[in-house]
C-alpha cells in the first residue's frame, strides 16, 4: 500500500549557534507536498557547547573525530528530549543537518559533525543526515539546500529570503531554481551586540540609534564577493578573514556598526529582488524589526513576514522535506543552485 503521510522531525543547527532546532511535521504526498508543523522548538546551546563549536572551527577536518562523537551524543539527548517533552511517538525517521564546522567547496571540503551511525542507534530512530558531502564531491557548492524546500513548498512567492547566519534567496528563472548566499547577517550582528554583553540586537534597538557609516558601508558593499555569478556560498571562515578585520579597523561603537551593517544588508538585498515581488523573509533576521523596515524602505515589493512557526523553523521543516525526499529516493539538491554536474538525491540513511 502507497504511503501518503510521513512524520518526520527535521534537526538544525546554524552558523549563528542559537542552539538546535527541532521541526516535528507531517507532511502529505498525495497531491504534491503539503505540510502540518506539529511541534517545534529551539534548544539553546549551552556556554560549554558554545566555546566547542566555536573552537572546532580552528581544527583541521582530521582533528575532528572527538568533537564528532561528542556532538552525536549531544544531538541524540536533545532530540529524545524533543520526542519525551511533546510525547511524540508516531515518528518514520529523523532528518538531521548536523552542524558544519569546515566549509570550503573550492578545496573539495564540508564537514557537518554530528552525522554518525551512532545517531541512529542512540534514537532507536532510522536518521537521514550528511546531505552537503554528496553535492561537493560532485563539484558542487554543497549550499544552498533549501531551495527545493522553496520551490516545493512555497512556491506562491516570488523570492524566498532567509536571515539566519547568513542571507540566502531563491527563486525562479526561466525554469530553473537559483539560490546563493547574498551576505552575511546574525553572524556580524551577534557578532557586535556579544561585545556588550547582549546575545543579540532585539528588533534592532540598538541599531535604530545609531548612525550609518558611508565610508564603512561604501567599503562592505565593494567587497568582491558581491561581484560573482551564482551560484556562490559564504562561510564563516570568510566572515572572520575579510569581514570583521574592516569592521574592526574602523573603531566605532557598537550602535554604528550594527546601523551601518543592516544598511548593508538592506543594500545588498534590494539588488537581487525584482520591482513589485512577493519577497517571503524568514530566519531570526525577520524579527529585527529596524532590518525589514530598511530592507522595505529600498524596495517596492511586498515584505511577507509569516508566522513565528515558518520564520524560527524554516530550515528545519526543509531539512525534513529533504529527508523525506532521500527516503524516496527523489532529487533533494539542484545543480542549479549549488553548480554541481547534475541534480541528484543526497544524504546518508543510517537504520537502526
Amino acid at each position: 500500500m502507497k504511503k501518503d503521510e510521513y512524520y518526520i522531525i527535521g534537526v538544525m543547527s546554524g552558523t549563528s549557534l542559537d542552539g538546535i532546532d527541532l521541526c516535528y511535521v507531517k507532511f502529505h504526498i498525495s497531491n504534491g507536498y503539503r505540510f502540518s508543523i506539529l511541534k517545534a522548538i529551539t534548544y539553546p546551546y549551552p556556554k560549554i557547547w558554545v566555546k566547542k563549536l566555536q573552537a572546532a572551527f580552528e581544527e583541521k577536518p582530521e582533528n575532528l573525530t572527538k568533537i564528532d562523537k561528542e556532538y552525536t551524543d549531544y544531538l541524540a539527548g536533545q532530540i529524545s528530549r524533543f520526542t519525551d517533552e511533546f510525547n511524540i511517538g508516531k515518528i518514520d525517521f529523523i532528518a538531521s543537518h548536523g552542524h558544519t564546522i569546515f566549509h570550503k567547496p573550492e578545496k573539495g571540503i564540508t564537514v557537518q559533525i554530528g552525522n554518525r551511525p551512532k545517531l541512529a542507534d542512540k534514537i532507536a530512530l532510522p536518521v537521514v543526515c550528511d546531505f552537503r558531502v554528496q553535492d561537493v564531491k560532485l563539484g558542487g557548492q554543497g549550499a544552498p539546500l533549501v531551495p527545493i524546500g522553496d520551490r516545493l513548498l512555497f512556491s506562491e512567492y516570488d523570492y524566498c529570503i532567509n536571515l539566519g547566519g547568513f542571507a540566502n534567496i531563491s527563486y525562479e528563472s526561466e525554469g530553473s531554481r537559483i539560490a546563493y548566499d547574498i551576505c552575511p547577517v546574525n553572524i556580524v550582528m551577534n557578532a557586535i551586540t556579544q561585545k556588550i554583553g547582549m546575545p543579540y540586537d532585539d528588533k534592532g534597538q540598538l541599531a535604530m540609534r545609531g548612525e550609518v557609516d558611508n565610508n564603512l558601508l561604501n567599503e562592505l558593499n565593494k567587497l568582491p564577493f558581491y561581484q560573482l555569478p551564482a551560484p556562490k556560498s559564504l562561510g564563516f571562515e570568510w566572515v572572520t578573514e575579510t569581514v570583521f578585520p574592516i569592521l574592526n579597523s574602523y573603531k566605532l561603537s557598537e550602535k554604528k556598526l550594527l546601523a551601518t551593517f543592516a544598511e548593508h544588508i538592506s543594500v545588498q538585498i534590494s539588488e537581487c529582488i525584482s520591482p513589485k515581488s512577493k519577497v517571503l523573509i524568514t530566519g531570526g533576521g525577520a524579527f529585527n524589526d529596524y532590518l525589514i523596515s530598511r530592507i522595505q524602505s529600498r524596495s517596492d515589493s511586498e515584505i511577507i513576514i509569516p508566522n513565528k512557526d515558518i520564520i524560527n523553523f524554516k530550515e528545519a521543516l526543509v531539512f525534513a522535506l529533504l529527508g523525506l525526499l532521500r527516503w524516496q529516493n527523489k532529487t533533494n539538491v539542484l545543480a542549479s543552485v549549488t553548480g554541481a554536474k547534475h541534480d541528484h538525491s543526497s544524504g546518508e540513511i543510517f537504520q537502526t
